[in-house]
């Protein structure tokens, strides 16, 4: 990961900067530094656009569905955690198509997304990363269902929120079907996903 030379006080200063001066690639605020992100896995985005299919099935609009390219701002919970995200796939709300026309951004003065999935890289930071710092900030902002994929354990977990905290609908492998509280017409099994 290479990182711009710049320093930046708040994430509506990254924002203005962004606007001002386009990135290449994908960027995250890291204690006031530009972080460039590198490029996602095969698997990663093969795993993202086999839940984007499934969820296309269960009658989710293709416009409310965005693997990899959502950028979601988040608070920052400890002095390492970034101040935005980019998830694996992010469900969007109806409301968030005049939100996002300019940018596919979503602040924390809107509604969370519906549905934040996370596929686990390898490697404990990547597993600590996406089970504790991620989690403890998608729930922070309200996002009602977080899932991750897990290619290594051939595992989904589920997560719904209740009221602050996530708690755990299930841990599903293979042959099992994903049960998801936001979508329950979802017809996906973990072995669908790999």
């Amino acid at each position: 990961m290479t990182q711009a030379k710049v320093r930046l006080a708040s994430f509506e200063e990254y924002l203005a900067y962004s606007d001002e001066t386009p990135l290449e690639g994908r960027y995250e605020l890291v204690g006031g530094e530009l972080v460039e992100l590198p490029p996602e896995s095969r698997l990663n985005s093969t795993v993202a656009i086999r839940v984007l299919l499934a969820l296309l099935a269960a009658g989710i609009g293709v416009e409310l569905i965005h693997p990899g390219k959502c950028e979601v701002q988040v608070p920052v919970l400890q002095p390492s955690d970034a101040a935005n995200r980019y998830p694996d796939l992010v469900v969007l709300r109806l409301e968030h198509l005049a939100l996002t026309q300019r940018r596919l951004t979503i602040t924390r003065d809107m509604p969370p997304p519906r549905l934040v999935v996370e596929v686990v890289s390898p490697g404990k930071t990547n597993r600590n990363r996406d089970y504790g710092q991620k989690r403890a900030q998608y729930a922070a902002i309200g996002v009602p269902e977080y899932w991750l994929v897990d290619p290594v354990a051939q595992t989904v977990t589920v997560l719904t929120l209740a009221e602050t905290d996530y708690q755990e609908v299930g841990v599903f492998g293979t042959p099992a079907a994903i049960t998801s509280v936001e979508f329950p017409d979802l017809a996906l099994t973990v072995e669908q996903l790999f």
